[in-house]
């Protein structure tokens, strides 16, 4: 099986501030993975070097084997932001992308439908999303990602707007939607718990050296989305590592901040 996202020596400098250095990753088909660190790291430049917006300076980055050059139909970003559309329905944000392409109406309708089923949505076709709570308008923005049918789902904190229940309640319905999907997903993450109880990897970025970054592989109980897993011994053990991981980069950094 080839990797679906891959990263060789990618690099990404303004002026002198380097962003990444040499970073190196594959990603598989299926396979979801959060991205953690503080802010300055490099996790939504890397973001956007998948989406096609940003041009690494070095290296090359690929999906499903081609080069990155721009941005493309075959990923989609959900942003913290919403960035609905206000003036349009529920209905007719989730059908954007497909009335973009020339789709037929009646293929817009039964996408929409099937989407706003899809994340919880029933029954606010018509609504605006001023008329929507900050979890629904984002379950917007997830079903209008989804019609487009994108083989990578790119997540830049699509959840930090909004309160801890309904964070939670979202980060299920993602597993959820995942498990029927099998769409691969970056998540960005400041949380360690959302990370791990997200990610089947979780790569830990480093504010200071952009060398790179340490890899974690997390291993749960089927279903993902149960929210169980929150109190499982391998998410405590887990969440313990990352944590320790992060205090040792963060006690390191300032020390060469200083020294």
């Amino acid at each position: 099986m080839k990797p679906i996202l891959q990263f060789d020596d990618v690099s990404l400098t303004f002026g002198n501030l380097h962003v990444l250095r040499s970073l190196s990753f594959r990603i598989w088909p299926g396979e979801l993975v959060s991205v953690l660190g503080p802010s300055g790291c490099g996790k939504t430049s890397m973001l956007n070097i998948i989406a096609g917006f940003q041009q690494p300076t070095s290296g090359v980055a690929l999906v499903d084997g081609r080069e990155i050059i721009d941005p493309g139909p075959d990923r989609g970003v959900v942003f913290q932001s919403y960035a609905l559309f206000d003036w349009m329905t529920v209905a007719e944000n989730i059908a954007f992308s497909l009335r973009c392409a020339g789709k037929p109406r009646s293929e817009q309708r039964l996408v929409a439908e099937r989407m706003m089923e899809l994340v919880g949505l029933e029954g606010f076709a018509k609504a605006y999303p001023y008329q929507l709570s900050g979890g629904m308008r984002q379950r917007c923005g997830l079903a209008r990602v989804l019609a487009a049918n994108p083989k990578v789902m790119l997540m830049d904190e699509p959840f930090a707007a909004v309160d801890v229940q309904t964070r939670e309640s979202l980060q299920e319905e993602i597993l959820r939607i995942q498990a029927e999907t099998n769409c691969t997903i970056v998540f960005i993450t400041h949380s360690i718990d959302e990370a791990v109880f997200l990610g089947d990897r979780i790569f830990l970025m480093d504010a200071n050296e952009h060398a790179g970054y340490a890899e974690f592989a997390v291993q749960l109980p089927q279903p993902r989305y149960r929210a169980e897993n929150r109190l499982h011994e391998d998410f405590v053990r887990i969440r313990q590592e990352v944590y320790r991981r992060m205090r040792c980069a963060r006690k390191t950094n300032q020390t060469t901040e200083t020294s």
